[in-house]
């Protein structure tokens, strides 16, 4: 599928892979990327007065040499600026002895208003801070304000984090081959790459097949297949039950919006389960959400084995402590042999927030046999609570550090953000990039985590969930846009739901 992200490792595997299995060598690779850079250029920046292209001594700047030739025998005006000399007998050497124009120092790099910049100094093969001559072209590109397209990255951001290395060029456009990598999605990098274009040179599916990535884009080509389709003869129950769980009296109206998206998302019923001393204060606003006491294990037990709930939220309002970790750990100890088929447990917020004294405690419950699938949805802050070790290794990109998160907690982590990363305990990992600021509101969280337990508790597994979750809640955002709050989100989702079904032949 086109949403798989590679790695630079990965990338230059599948350049491997795909040299040996031909027709193309690693030369006819470099022709096509060149290729497919000049035709950017030609077909968006037709009355350049000139364009620059920086070229570095390796693949990507094999491929600005390449493509420079290209727009000098159509007639326009280039300057290549070179950081180093290719290696003989490399590739980019070959490109660059096929070139007409003669490079010039990227010491001496000048530009003026009117120009283009081709960014084909390093791309994601830098593993180092950009700096010097490098950093100085980057300066002189931003001061004068020229439209930048880079070559596979801008150079000076990562193709592993989306971090700066230093520097980075502001692309207006970046074109990058055969598939994405995660410093095209990831922040700050997303925004740093401007638009995308995605250009086939001849690296097959088959090959980034052979590739096995792990890493994705979260589309709904992603999820889309196990989406839940209601069954004609489905009632209620059959469409799953969501209980979701209150705070006291003055704390209410969270899990008010989680159990409400929850429903909107298909749930067939969903409850509330509230503290004695506030079941009055939600049952003024309830409708068609049920209402349910649950002021101890004992109560969650009995609501259990009576309603047969599939999924439950924990944490939105809750409060933090032990009444919180007692409610976590009794609902990941029941097990289906007992005769309590939980699918899934979302933990946000509170519920989080109540462990980062005994994250442990948490991990363990959640490896155990049998135990209910459990999903976490932690922003930065509580992210940090739960894995200090992991937020503070500034060596792991976002990415990675959900990944280990996952790994350690044996849970499904959204480590939410502007670039949301969801991750599963065997690898699997996506990359969300539909977001849109809309989101940064009071009471948005809670509304994700309705998602999720809804498509929980219609047997959807809990990685596509979660992806699915996150897509539907950053689609609903976006489309709605300024003036949202959450109280808008859940009947705001309707639509995204529909064009969803109908992408399964349902509507």
């Amino acid at each position: 599928m086109s949403n798989e992200l590679l790695s630079p490792s990965e990338m230059t595997e599948a350049d491997r892979v795909a040299i040996a299995a031909g027709p193309l060598d690693g030369f006819g690779l470099m022709r096509r990327a060149g290729e497919a850079i000049a035709a950017v250029v030609l077909r968006r920046y037709p009355s350049a007065t000139r364009v620059h292209v920086l070229c570095g001594p390796g693949n990507n700047g094999g491929d600005g040499y390449v493509a420079a030739r290209i727009l000098v025998g159509t007639g326009v005006a280039a300057t290549i600026w070179a950081s180093g000399v290719p290696k003989p007998g490399s590739d980019a050497a070959y490109a660059a002895g096929e070139c007409p124009v003669e490079p010039r120092p990227l010491a001496d790099f000048t530009a003026e208003a009117g120009a283009v910049i081709v960014d084909a100094l390093y791309g994601a093969g830098l593993s180092k801070p950009l700096s010097g001559d490098a950093a100085r072209a980057v300066e002189i590109a931003a001061r004068l304000a020229l439209p930048v397209v880079a070559v596979d990255l801008p150079s000076g951001v990562s193709g592993d984090s989306g971090g700066v290395l230093g520097h980075a060029f502001r692309a207006t456009i970046t074109v990058t081959f055969a598939r994405k990598k995660p410093g095209h999605v990831l922040q700050p990098g997303r925004e740093l790459c401007g638009e995308i274009v995605l250009a086939d040179i001849g690296i097959t599916d088959d090959v980034v097949a052979r590739i096995r990535p792990r890493t994705f884009e979260n589309t709904p080509a992603l999820w889309l297949g196990a989406f839940p389709i209601p069954e004609v003869d489905a009632h209620k129950y059959k469409r799953g039950h969501v209980g979701v769980f209150s705070g006291g009296p003055s704390a209410t109206g969270a899990a008010r919006l989680s159990a409400l998206a929850a429903a909107r998302t298909g749930a067939g019923a969903v409850t509330v389960l509230s503290p004695a001393n506030a079941m009055q204060v939600n049952a003024m606003h309830l409708t068609s959400i049920m209402l349910g006491k649950a002021d101890n294990a004992a109560d969650i037990e009995a609501f259990i084995g009576e309603r047969r709930p599939l999924a439950f939220v924990l944490g939105p309002g809750f409060g933090v402590g032990e009444r919180a970790r007692d409610f976590a750990l009794a609902l990941l100890s029941t097990r289906k042999e007992q005769g309590a088929a939980i699918d899934g447990v979302v933990l946000d917020a509170d519920g989080i927030t109540s462990f980062r004294d005994a994250p442990s405690n948490l991990f363990e419950a959640a490896a155990s046999t049998g135990a209910p699938a459990l999903v976490m949805t932690p922003h930065e802050g509580e992210f940090g609570r739960l894995f200090p070790d992991i937020a503070d290794d500034k060596t792991l990109s976002k990415l990675a550090r959900a990944r280990a998160a996952a790994r350690r907690a044996n849970a499904t982590i959204i480590y939410k953000g502007a670039d949301t990363v969801i991750a599963a305990p065997d690898g699997r990992a996506a990359i969300n990039s539909n977001g849109a600021p809309w989101l940064a509101t009071a009471g948005s969280g809670d509304v994700l985590s309705g998602i999720v337990a809804a498509l929980l508790a219609q047997d959807m597994p809990p990685f596509e969930a979660a992806c699915a979750a996150v897509w539907i809640h950053a689609e609903t955002g976006s489309r709605f846009g300024p003036g949202l709050i959450a109280e808008d989100l859940p009947l705001a989702l309707v639509p995204v739901l529909r064009e969803l079904l109908a992408g399964r032949g349902v509507l």
